[in-house]
């Protein structure tokens, strides 16, 4: 995870700014998916 989304993260649960977190998680899950696109489509043949 990259410090700056980690950093928000933090802030973001020590403010307890529920709809910051749930912005910052999907940012997570779309950073995620979009840095290992070759591992979600690997076929075995």
């Amino acid at each position: 995870m990259p410090q700056w989304l980690c950093n928000q993260l933090m802030r973001a649960y020590q403010k307890k700014d529920i709809r910051q977190i749930r912005l910052l998680n999907d940012c997570w899950f779309f950073y995620r998916t979009k840095q290992r696109p070759s591992e979600d489509s690997v076929t075995i043949n």
